[in-house]
């Protein structure tokens, strides 16, 4: 892939865990990683600022939703989504696919690709794997991702057989045009294809076998965290990473909670995207070093402790829990600002820690013991 590189940098000899570099033209990731998601250019209540004092190293925006706000001729006369929401650092945009899930009652999908009604307007969209990728270049990204199908779960083996084929199906035509699209102006975007097949091991490996012949710059595990239990989410997770290319990077799509993450990267993922720690911070819960808290419950109503004692973001440096709390109980927007700091700052911070700890083969020690303290009365 040009101008976009993936090296491994270290291994976890107790597990598949690891670290490495990828390396864009608009800056370096180092992975693990999370990616905040800027579903319409922002991530919402945080600034670019925020987010690289968080520690962010890449966001993620949607396709679906960016092709009708602001649209495309915006976004190519302002120089494309970084420059356009003053963000200088990678990009990634999926690809709609995961509209093709979340939308199932009002789209129509077919061999040539996928129609929507839009939530905007009720206009007729239409996505193919050929204007999906042409979109995403539009947009201009780092990462761009193929048109997909993912099924609900749960699913029957010949729906999710049904949808690996059709995926695969269109990994090729998404593929080929990249590869004729390219030119000097976007040959830094990376393509990346997306292993699907439900919570079947073989149709799974069937995805991973025929998108790797493909030998795309990059991979993605979709159609999980979709309503499964979390234990078979990292099983899957697990044997995908067992199967894909050892020296392509991995992208765990929508997962997910601290736990979630913590399993995967054990499993083998590099690279991971949710909604969940600003979503959930806007409704007043926050990841915390010792659980989950709520700080809408009663029993924060005049706590003057900091939110996360171990935690060095502004939130926790400023504001006691009392006050979190009152923001919440008068629905002032500054409080879904604070918890939104703060669950993006803990996640890059666990994301960090876990680099460290795979760099000293001490992942699964690590692990254990971040386990143990959420565990603890929060």
């Amino acid at each position: 892939m040009k101008n976009t590189t993936f090296q491994i940098t270290a291994r976890d000899n107790s597990c598949a865990a690891r670290t490495g570099l990828i390396q864009t033209s608009h800056g370096n990731i180092e992975t693990p990683a999370f990616i905040p998601v800027a579903t319409l250019g922002d991530v919402k209540t945080l600034t670019p600022d925020n987010l690289r004092d968080a520690g962010s190293q890449v966001v993620l925006g949607n396709t679906y939703h960016l092709m009708q706000l602001p649209g495309l001729d915006v976004l190519e006369a302002c120089g494309g989504l970084a420059r356009f929401m003053a963000w200088d650092a990678p990009t990634v945009t999926d690809s709609g696919g995961f509209q093709v899930f979340s939308l199932s009652n009002t789209r129509t999908l077919s061999e040539e690709g996928v129609s929507f009604r839009s939530i905007y307007d009720g206009a007729l969209l239409n996505l193919t794997p050929e204007s999906a990728c042409l979109i995403q270049r539009t947009i201009g990204a780092d990462f761009i991702y193929a048109l997909d199908e993912c099924p609900p779960y749960p699913s029957t083996h010949e729906d999710a057989a049904r949808a690996v084929a059709l995926t695969s199906r269109w990994a090729k035509r998404f593929l080929k045009t990249w590869q004729d699209s390219e030119n000097q102006d976007n040959a830094f975007q990376a393509a990346v294809l997306i292993v699907q097949g439900g919570i079947y091991d073989d149709l799974r490996k069937q995805s991973v076998e025929e998108l790797a012949e493909l030998n795309p710059p990059a991979f993605a595990i979709g159609g999980l965290s979709v309503g499964e239990p979390q234990a078979e989410m990292v099983e899957i997770t697990k044997k995908c990473c067992e199967w894909l290319p050892d020296e392509k990077s991995r992208h765990l799509m929508g997962v997910g909670t601290p736990s979630d993450l913590l399993m995967c990267i054990e499993a083998g993922v590099d690279l991971f995207d949710c909604v969940m720690p600003t979503r959930n911070g806007r409704n007043g819960q926050a990841f915390t070093s010792h659980g989950i808290v709520n700080i809408r419950n009663a029993k924060h109503k005049a706590d003057q402790t900091a939110l996360d004692s171990e935690c060095n973001c502004a939130t926790c440096r400023k504001f006691s829990r009392a006050y979190l709390h009152h923001l919440f109980a008068t629905g002032e927007l500054l409080g879904m600002h604070l918890l939104s700091l703060h669950n993006i700052t803990y996640y890059h911070y666990l994301m960090r820690s876990a680099r460290e700890a795979i760099g000293k083969s001490d992942f699964i020690h690590w692990k254990s013991n971040i386990e143990t303290t959420w565990s603890e009365r929060a």
